[in-house]
């Protein structure tokens, strides 16, 4: 499965992209790997999508949260 990423290039991650369908944030961090976390609602992840600091909220709310897999 596919997930559109738009560009963020803030704070260490460089896109990411949510299937509101699927409830599956797919996130692509400065390092070259990317993750998906399941389970994720659409507020969490609008509110992850226009942070002005979207580190701080994914290590805050998402990060070990989330049923997490590398997909890269």
């Amino acid at each position: 499965m596919a997930i559109e990423r738009k560009p963020i290039r803030r704070g260490g991650i460089k896109s990411a992209g949510y299937d509101r369908n699927a409830r599956i944030l797919e996130i692509e961090f400065d390092g070259g790997s990317v993750m998906q976390y399941s389970g994720v609602g659409d507020e969490i992840a609008r509110r992850f999508l226009s942070s002005s600091s979207p580190m701080s909220y994914y290590k805050d709310v998402i990060d070990e949260e989330f049923t997490q897999k590398r997909v890269n």
